[in-house]
């Protein structure tokens, strides 16, 4: 089996892990190295870390451009896998693969769609959320639901947490999902489009508390949970007429 895995973040490398030691993963497609720190030091993605440690071969790329899908295209895939890339595939790689290309997404679909569904579902308040296995199509978090698994929140979840634990399932999911899909028994379920809705990328600004407008207590503390690790909760204030980060 040739699977191509495309994540970037240490909960991608999480499900990389599972499906490496189950399956096997014959490339790893990441992010170019960033640089980061007061010194801009090129730092490369938690998946760069994983494929080198693993002894997997791997890519880096900035675009997904046509020297990119080339050089992908040359291994043959037989299933793509995505997991918290950050990129959006474009239809030359979706239709590459033998079989199909598969999402690990990070909600109950249709619910949160988009890239932040993790802290969208702390910040409304649910007390339940999942993982779901779609095939990727052009239109984002929009294709056949192949899997679903559901998870009960815990009252002190993190993004972190949360993020950790679906990455987890989500891993072991789709383990199931490629071997039922190769055996034909996979039954796809079209999402209810009356139903979806969508998350936002998160910036900075959206940790700010206003000091002059407060949120109550029970919003603070979801925004906490929903903020951690980024960009976390903050406010300015002006000390000696000067601002201050808190």
């Amino acid at each position: 089996m040739k699977i191509v895995f495309f994540g970037s973040s240490k909960y991608s490398a999480i499900a990389a892990q599972i499906i490496q030691e189950k399956l096997g993963l014959s490339l790893v497609v990441t992010h170019s190295d960033k640089p980061a720190g007061r010194a801009r030091k090129m730092i490369p993605s938690p998946l760069k870390y994983f494929a080198q440690k693993n002894k997997l071969p791997y890519l880096t790329f900035n675009d997904l451009n046509q020297e990119a899908i080339f050089a992908i295209t040359k291994h043959h895939p037989d299933f793509l896998v995505v997991a918290d890339y950050g990129k959006i595939l474009p239809k030359a790689l979706l239709d590459l693969p033998r079989f199909t290309a598969l999402n690990v997404h990070h909600s109950l679909l249709p619910k949160y769609r988009g890239p932040t569904p993790a802290p969208a579902v702390i910040l409304a308040g649910d007390k339940k959320t999942g993982v779901t296995i779609i095939k990727m199509t052009e239109k984002v978090d929009a294709g056949d639901i192949l899997a679903q698994e559901e998870y009960e929140l815990k009252d002190d979840e993190t993004t972190d947490s949360l993020l950790t634990q679906l990455n987890t399932q989500g891993g072991k999911l789709l383990i199931k999902v490629v071997k039922d899909y190769v055996a034909g028994s996979i039954r796809p379920q079209k999402q209810n489009e009356s139903q979806a809705t969508y998350t936002h990328r998160l910036t900075k600004e959206d940790g700010q508390i206003d000091l002059e407008n407060p949120p109550n207590p029970q919003t603070f503390d979801r925004m906490i949970r929903a903020f951690y690790p980024w960009p976390g909760t903050w406010c300015r204030l002006m000390v000696n007429g000067k601002p201050l980060i808190v």
